[in-house]
């Protein structure tokens, strides 16, 4: 696990970095083809053609890995035959062979090899790469994967070199504090994997050129203030200017502060402590309630 920095034989190469790979491992990096699909391009569009996520488009292909977030075959002892890279997403893929000779694709947590046995279930052993309901689990454990529904699937906590901590279990529910900082309650049912994703180096590759984000589907981001007041609410000014209001979309709603969680769910009650303890733009002075 490193990050490898290119020599400096031209203006792009000067500041870029990629991963090392030293993680992979397995005879075989070719993605097994009975866990991959096709991904269709979207460019950013709806069904109706109309843009919908902006500066999107193009890129290279791209196989879809299919992962098993559920991690649901309980009583069956699967072997890692291989650690892959997955285009899809920034932490790799671990490609898992069962007992009965059926293939899933895990995310990989650190310390995971090629050779050790996974498992997932009540009664097993609280190891790196195996899953288990909360209930079962011990407290102070670092866990990714994390579900919030029993039997969904993983949704909390999938990206490269990240873990929650299980901090404590009453009644019915398990209290996690998540890598954001937030904490917030699930239900005992839920099921999580041990450790913390592999791949921790990615947060310090340094892309290098636009070229590289291009390979990635990701199209030039114009700013708001360098356009035209005819194209965008920021655009306009004689020489440069701020925008004259607060950061907006091209079509006027607000990019800051606002709340995006609908409080009327559960998933939204179910938070002890926000990730930020203080609303955009407010500021609490000394003395002061």
């Amino acid at each position: 696990m490193g990050v490898k920095i290119y020599k400096k034989t031209s203006a792009g190469r000067r500041f870029s970095s990629v991963n090392d790979f030293a993680e992979l491992a397995g005879s075989d990096q070719r993605p097994a083809r009975c866990l991959v699909v096709p991904l269709p391009k979207t460019g950013g569009r709806n069904n109706q053609g109309v843009t919908t996520s902006r500066f999107r488009g193009g890129g290279h292909k791209r196989l879809y890995r299919l992962v098993d977030f559920r991690r649901n075959k309980d009583g069956m002892p699967g072997r890692v035959e291989a650690i892959q890279y997955d285009p899809n997403r920034n932490v790799f893929v671990a490609l898992v062979r069962y007992r009965d000779n059926e293939l899933r694709y895990i995310l990989a947590p650190q310390g995971l090899k090629v050779g050790d046995v996974v498992e997932s279930g009540p009664s097993v052993e609280p190891k790196v790469g195996n899953a288990m309901p909360l209930l079962k689990m011990p407290v102070g454990m670092d866990i990714h994967n994390i579900e919030m529904t029993p039997g969904e699937g993983g949704k909390l906590v999938r990206s490269a070199g990240v873990a929650a901590k299980l901090m404590a279990k009453e009644g019915d529910w398990a209290t996690i504090v998540l890598p954001s900082g937030e904490t917030r309650q699930v239900r005992v049912e839920c099921r999580a994997t041990i450790g913390t994703l592999g791949n921790a180096d990615y947060v310090n590759i340094r892309w290098g050129k636009a070229g590289r984000r291009r390979y990635l589907g990701r199209r030039p981001h114009v700013r708001g203030v360098a356009m035209n007041p005819v194209a965008h609410p920021l655009g306009g000014g004689e020489g440069r200017s701020g925008g004259g209001r607060h950061p907006c979309s091209p079509t006027g709603k607000l990019a800051k502060g606002g709340r995006t969680r609908n409080p009327r769910k559960l998933s939204s009650r179910r938070i002890l402590r926000r990730r930020r303890s203080v609303r955009y733009g407010q500021v609490s002075m000394p003395g002061k309630k």
